[in-house]
């Protein structure tokens, strides 16, 4: 069962009350809206600069030493951890947590997802329905598909079973540490383990999280 302790180390992260550790890791995913719903919003603890759009502001915590560029959308519900930057041209939609330290950049798009301490998508990137590990990084043009092209249920597999999500949205999930290259396209459902490093230019379609260690690179076929 791919389970959140076989992605991610989640001792430090200040929202690891929604990984529920034996279940599959898109329960998390599914547990998102209402953990947020229930989160007591309205901090705002950095300036927040001409230009900047806030959209539903009573549901937006943004964290102490965070950066906000102009021109960048924040849509809440939404938290922004301690740290972080979101970037000119970042568009943030409903449902979004970060940690600490987590870069929204220029011209990235993220969407019901949820990243880790010091996850980065830094440069034309899209997060839609994603799980980024800790120190993870998207390189420039990286996009985490989230739909079948025929609107069909997300099915998962590892480790040569097949897992039925419950989902007709459902993106990528990246392990603590893992970069993925340039210009790469991860399909939904993608499952990937820890320190997994993809070449620039890749078509992610398959899961690597196997019973293996020290895993080196994602299948890109």
């Amino acid at each position: 069962m791919p389970t959140p302790e076989r992605f991610f180390d989640l001792q430090d992260f200040l929202h690891k009350d929604l990984f529920k550790l034996g279940l599959p890791i898109w329960d998390s995913l599914k547990a998102l809206k209402s953990y947020l719903d229930s989160w007591g919003f309205g901090e705002i603890e950095c300036a927040i600069p001409e230009g900047v759009t806030l959209v539903n502001p009573g549901k937006i915590s943004i964290g102490k030493g965070t950066r906000i560029e102009s021109g960048s959308y924040i849509e809440g519900p939404c938290i922004i951890g301690e740290d972080s930057q979101v970037r000119h041209g970042a568009y943030v939609r409903p449902y979004v947590l970060t940690g600490k330290r987590c870069i929204i950049g220029h011209s990235t798009e993220v969407k019901h997802s949820i990243l880790l301490d010091g996850a980065q998508a830094p440069h034309f990137n899209y997060v839609g329905d994603s799980i980024l590990g800790k120190d993870v990084n998207l390189g420039a043009g990286v996009i985490c598909a989230n739909f079948r092209l025929d609107r069909g249920e997300v099915i998962v597999e590892v480790d040569g079973k097949r897992f039925k999500t419950d989902l007709r949205k459902f993106g990528a999930v990246l392990g603590d540490l893992s970069q993925i290259g340039c210009n790469s396209v991860l399909n939904p459902g993608v499952l990937l383990h820890k320190r997994t490093f993809s070449r620039a230019c890749s078509s992610i379609q398959k899961s690597n999280v196997r019973n293996l260690k020290n895993v080196k690179a994602a299948d890109s076929s």
